[in-house]
């Protein structure tokens, strides 16, 4: 049993800190591997260039998507069993995390981590983020974005979790139910669109 996850978010929602939580957690019985996209893209030049406006790199989300591929494609496929098979064949999950993963293929599960934007814009202002890039992303978050993003290209495979008043041990609980089948978490469960009508 190999599984691709892919942890994707608004910026802030917690992407970073869960993904290590959650690769930390299943290494103790799988052989696990922690695929950070923003890292994978700039490490390996897969941008065009910069956004004049907005200021960040335009990452190439085909060439993204490919190398990301090839990645996951030799994690799974390198059995490293020694000469004499003495260490048994170990399952192998691969943690892809960041905002672009959901726009890859490859995917097992996607789970989309969802926070309130009242505290989002705490945590994108303690970033120093400009005014007009927390709007635009307090408003991502509120209309569930990466959410609608995620269900166009993975449907079913793609799982929502609200994560605004629970630990980092809560997060990491459920996201082990959805991994192994035991819940589901539909894309649309989780609103804060009340943020927009403040």
């Amino acid at each position: 049993m190999n599984k691709a996850i892919f942890i994707t978010g608004t910026p802030g929602v917690g992407k970073t800190t869960i993904a290590i939580a959650l690769n930390d957690y299943l290494s103790d019985n799988f052989n696990t591997k922690l695929i950070k996209i923003n890292e994978l893209a700039i490490e390996n030049s897969l941008t065009d260039g910069k956004d004049p406006e907005k200021d960040y790199e335009i990452v190439n989300i085909d060439k993204l998507n490919k190398k990301l591929n090839e990645d996951l494609d030799s994690f799974f496929s390198n059995d490293k069993r020694d000469k004499f098979n003495k260490i048994p064949k170990q399952d192998k999950i691969a943690i892809v995390e960041g905002h672009l993963s959901h726009f890859c293929k490859g995917s097992d599960k996607v789970i989309v981590l969802r926070l309130d934007p009242k505290i989002l814009e705490n945590r994108l202002k303690s970033r120093n983020y400009t005014k007009s890039k927390i709007n635009e992303n307090l408003e991502a978050e509120a209309l569930g974005v990466c959410s609608v993003e995620s269900f166009e290209i993975h449907n079913e495979k793609a799982n929502e979790v609200d994560t605004t008043d629970l630990s980092v041990d809560e997060v990491i609980a459920i996201l082990n139910d959805v991994i192994f089948d035991k819940k589901h978490y539909s894309i649309g469960e989780v609103d804060f669109m009340s943020w927009i009508l403040d």
